[in-house]
């Protein structure tokens, strides 16, 4: 009971503390068309994908809509429009730097590169860059890999990942360049490549869409951090503060624990690190 009253008064607090000043930039934007792009992927499996209605599902979908509730709070407006924009790994931080999506919902890494184009909110999850094999193959790790095809999706940290563990080990590998989870699973199944380097989970989630999932085996290495947040546009401290106070809600609610068990409840509770990053997360007022 006091914690529920507790998040109920910094909620009204946040809301007041908004409202209390103009609203300017992306706030006065969304304000004023009621309405709020979001950006996602269909292909981030479980964290932004598209159902069988074609309908954007997944844990950070489910993130940013609790972040949207609390804008609406907080700018006092109700029921704002959400208007889906999709886009892919190569162009999701175009859209929200040329301004074509107010915010990008997926699977996204933090690094002080993309910093440079996008802005990015708190930590939402943490992931690792693992390996998806054939079972048959036999190989147990990225040592064993060696002399083989590795499959990446082009442009993402886990191909910088992959090439930086390579030359750190001192080991030779073809590394392979796809545009999407789909086309580097299909190359897989297909023997072009003898892996697939992703984050784990999107890797789970690839793996769950394969013709024979049986046949694949995730490797026990963990070859990068990746700390993801939504992706928002630069320059924009307002719109940043109310997405990190929406966030900030969540996680000292008891709703981030539904909602991290309904997309992830399988693989156990939430590890560690990424409690802590709720818990950090929390911005006290």
């Amino acid at each position: 009971m006091l914690r529920t009253l507790i998040c109920a008064l910094a909620a009204l607090f946040a809301a007041s503390a908004v409202q209390a000043q103009a609203l300017d930039g992306r706030l006065k934007k969304i304000a004023d068309a009621k309405a709020i792009s979001i950006a996602y992927r269909a292909d981030a499996t479980p964290f932004s994908f598209t159902n069988d209605k074609k309908e954007p599902v997944g844990f950070t979908i489910d993130l940013c809509k609790r972040v949207v509730n609390s804008i609406e709070r907080q700018i006092n407006v109700q029921g704002l429009k959400i208007n889906w924009v999709p886009v892919t790994v190569q162009n999701r931080f175009d859209t929200i730097a040329k301004g074509q999506a107010d915010m990008e919902c997926g699977s996204s890494t933090v690094t002080l590169g993309r910093m440079k184009q996008v802005d990015f909110s708190s930590f939402t999850f943490v992931e690792t860059t693992g390996l998806l094999v054939k079972a048959a193959a036999g190989a147990r790790s990225l040592s064993d890999l060696a002399g083989k095809r590795i499959g990446v999706i082009g442009g993402t940290t886990n191909e910088r990942a992959v090439n930086a563990q390579l030359k750190g080990r001192k080991l030779t590998a073809t590394v392979v360049s796809f545009k999407s989870s789909e086309e580097a699973l299909a190359a897989l199944e297909a023997g072009k490549v003898d892996a697939f380097a992703s984050d784990k989970l999107l890797l789970v989630g690839a793996a769950g869409k394969a013709k024979d999932q049986k046949s694949l085996a995730l490797l026990p290495d963990e070859l990068s951090f990746e700390p993801y947040g939504i992706a928002l546009p630069r320059g924009d401290a307002g719109f940043r503060l109310a997405v990190n106070t929406g966030l900030s809600q969540l996680y000292g609610s008891g709703e981030i624990g539904e909602i991290f068990g309904r997309w992830f409840g399988p693989f156990g509770p939430p590890s560690p690190i990424i409690q802590a990053i709720y818990i950090l997360g929390t911005i006290p007022e």
